[in-house]
C-alpha cells in the first residue's frame, strides 16, 4: 500500500480532490503564473489542475519535482489579483522545491508503521497471556494503552511537521516573488471566506494552503493541520 501510494500519490490526491486538468486557454492567468514562477524557481513545469469549488484554496502534490502537480480552486482564481495569485503559486512551488511532498509521504509511512507495531504488540500479548495470567494481564493493559496512544502521538507529529512546513513554504514563496504582501493579502482573503470546500477529504487536508474544512474559522490547537493565519501573516510582513 505504501509503495502504491508513493508512486501514484498525485493521481490519488487529484481523484480525492475532484480536480480536472487546467487548459492554458481557459485558465490563462493560473497557467502562466505557474509557468513563469517555475522558471524563476528553477523547477520543471508541473501539471496544472483546477477544482471547481467556490472556496478559495490550492495545493501541490506528486512524488518529486519531475512528477509534481499544482492545483487551485475556481474560487481562489475568482477573488485574487495577479500578485496574490502569484504569492499562492509561489507557496505551492516552494512545497515542491522543499520536497515537502516526499517528507509527507515518509511521515505517513511512519505513522502507519507505528500503528501496525502497536496492533501486533497487543495481539501477541492477547494470545500469550494464558501462560502467566497476572503478568499477561498487566502487559495486555499496557499493550492496549500503547495501541491507543501510539497512533495518536504519530498523528500529532505528522500535524506538527505539516504546520512547520507551511511556515517554511510561506517564507520560500515570499523570497521567490520578492513580494511577501502578495501572499499575505491572499491569506487574508482566504481566511475571510466562510464557506468550506464541497470536495474535501481528511486524507489530503494537510496539502492545502488552508484547511478546507476550517476556512474562515480561527481554529488552532494540536489537531490543526495548519498554523493560524494571523501567525503566518505576521511572519510574512511583521
Amino acid at each position: 500500500m505504501n509503495f502504491f501510494s508513493y508512486w501514484f500519490s498525485d493521481k490519488i490526491v487529484l481523484k480525492l480532490a475532484g480536480a480536472k486538468e487546467a487548459k492554458r486557454e481557459e485558465y490563462f492567468d493560473l497557467y502562466t503564473s505557474v509557468e513563469n514562477l517555475s522558471i524563476t524557481a528553477g523547477l520543471p513545469m508541473p501539471k496544472v489542475y483546477v477544482v471547481v469549488d467556490e472556496a478559495p484554496n490550492a495545493f501541490a502534490t506528486g512524488r518529486d519535482k519531475n512528477h509534481a502537480v499544482v492545483c487551485a480552486t475556481t474560487g481562489l482564481l475568482a477573488i485574487l489579483n495577479k500578485s496574490e495569485l502569484e504569492g499562492v503559486i509561489a507557496h505551492e512551488l516552494s512545497h515542491i522545491g522543499n520536497r515537502d511532498m516526499l517528507l509527507s509521504t515518509v511521515v505517513v509511512v511512519l505513522v502507519g508503521f507505528v500503528t501496525i507495531l502497536a496492533d501486533v504488540f497487543t495481539r501477541n500479548l492477547f494470545f500469550s497471556r494464558g501462560r502467566d495470567n497476572n503478568k499477561g494481564g498487566v502487559l495486555l493493559i499496557i499493550g492496549i494503552i500503547l495501541s491507543i496512544l501510539a497512533p495518536l502521538f504519530a498523528i500529532l507529529i505528522q500535524l506538527a511537521i505539516s504546520r512547520k512546513r507551511e511556515f517554511l513554504a510561506d517564507a520560500s514563496g515570499a523570497l521567490l516573488t520578492r513580494y511577501p504582501d502578495g501572499l499575505a493579502n491572499a491569506l487574508r482573503k482566504i481566511s475571510e471566506h466562510s464557506v468550506p470546500m464541497l470536495s474535501q477529504s481528511n486524507a489530503i487536508a494537510h496539502l492545502y494552503i488552508a484547511d478546507p474544512k476550517r476556512i474562515g474559522k480561527k481554529i488552532g490547537g494540536l489537531f490543526a493541520t495548519h498554523p493560524p493565519v494571523e501567525e503566518r501573516i505576521k511572519a510574512l510582513v511583521g
